[in-house]
Order: structure tokens, then C-alpha cells, then sequence
């Protein structure tokens, strides 16, 4: 069972490792275009490893049993706040 749980917690530090690899990039977009939505998927994709650390560091198998999923869903309230934005017509100025 030992074995078992290393294994978790192996892929969950991948897991963790590849959200920080993927907000970097989108970070990286960000800085090259100043587009709000690269900002918005690099911040989601850091709550992601945050969440998925966490998890890892727990030892909870189930995320939906605590308070990491509160992570998760922030980063995705983050993700369709910043698509409906990017989608919305300019406000006029005055």
C-alpha cells in the first residue's frame, strides 16, 4: 500500500510541476502582448499547482471532501470570468 501512495504523490507532484510549466508559458504570452487573458490562464494555471500541492502534501485522495476544490474552483471562476471579458464589447468612453 506504501508503494501506492508514493505513486500519488509522484504524479501529483507532476501534476503540480506541469500547471507551474503551463502558467509560466502563459505568463511569458503575457508579458510579450499584455493580453489580460494570458494573465487570467497564468493565474488559474498557478491556483491549479497550488491546489494540486496541496492535495499532494494532505494526503487527501479525494479533492471534492476538501477545502483544495475551493482552489480549484477559483481558478476556473478566474478562467470564464476572463473569457467572458475578453468576449464583451468595449465599454464607450465618455
Amino acid at each position: 500500500m506504501s508503494a501506492a501512495r508514493d505513486l500519488v504523490g509522484f504524479v501529483g507532484g507532476a501534476l503540480a510541476m506541469g500547471y507551474l510549466v503551463a502558467g509560466a508559458f502563459f505568463a511569458r504570452f503575457w508579458r510579450r502582448t499584455r493580453e489580460g487573458l494570458f494573465l487570467a490562464f497564468a493565474a488559474a494555471f498557478v491556483l491549479m499547482a497550488l491546489a494540486q500541492g496541496l492535495q499532494v502534501l494532505s494526503r487527501q485522495a479525494r479533492d471534492w471532501d476538501s477545502h483544495v476544490y475551493l482552489l480549484r474552483l477559483a481558478a476556473f471562476v478566474v478562467i470564464i470570468l476572463a473569457i467572458l471579458a475578453k468576449n464583451l464589447p468595449p465599454r464607450p468612453t465618455r
